[in-house]
């Protein structure tokens, strides 16, 4: 009797067992089920996260086009009028206009020249590429601004091409003195 009752013990912690497996099991396949759906959500957010980014960086720049279609519109007409002899000075009063209206697009847009003439040298704006001896200014002073320099709100995009103030030779100053 002592062996019908252990058994029927073992019998019934087995089906415990078996029935807490089969729970457990249950239960991993409903935790995995809402991983793959999860991991498949998350990879299409990914998609969608990279497509909008491309969108973006595509039409960047879109409003900028739309203002300088104005600058553009300016240049074609001028060019309708070129023909015309009388039109020579109006021509040059349109690209003045044209000239003017597109620099304040730039500016709208964080595009500012840099201003040299008569600062001192700044590597860091300033590409010389020459010297010029010169009495009146200070040495390494800019005295001739050759292409303007521009910055992109707070970034250098393009350094000014400068001349540079230099002291004059001492074999100058000679030779006039002896003349």
């Amino acid at each position: 009797m002592a062996e019908n009752q252990e058994q029927e013990e073992n019998e019934q912690n087995i089906s415990g067992e078996s029935e807490s497996t089969e729970s457990l099991k249950k239960t991993l396949e409903e935790i995995n089920d809402k991983y793959v759906r999860l991991y498949a959500e998350f990879e299409n957010y990914k998609k969608f996260t990279a497509r909008n980014k491309e969108e973006q960086l595509k039409y960047a720049n879109e409003s900028i086009m739309k203002d300088l279609l104005t600058v553009v519109d300016h240049l074609e007409l001028a060019l309708q009028h070129s023909n015309d002899k009388k039109t020579l000075k109006s021509l040059s009063e349109w690209v003045e206009l044209t000239l003017k209206e597109l620099k304040t697009v730039l500016e709208k847009y964080g595009l500012v020249s840099i201003d040299a003439s008569g600062k001192p040298f700044d590597p860091l704006i300033h590409h010389a590429i020459t010297q010029v001896e010169s009495k009146e200014a200070n040495e390494n002073t800019v005295v001739k601004e050759l292409r303007k320099g521009y910055k992109y709100k707070d970034r250098v995009i393009r350094a000014t091409l400068v001349g540079v103030a230099k002291k004059p030779s001492p074999t100058e100053d000679v030779v006039s003195d002896g003349s």
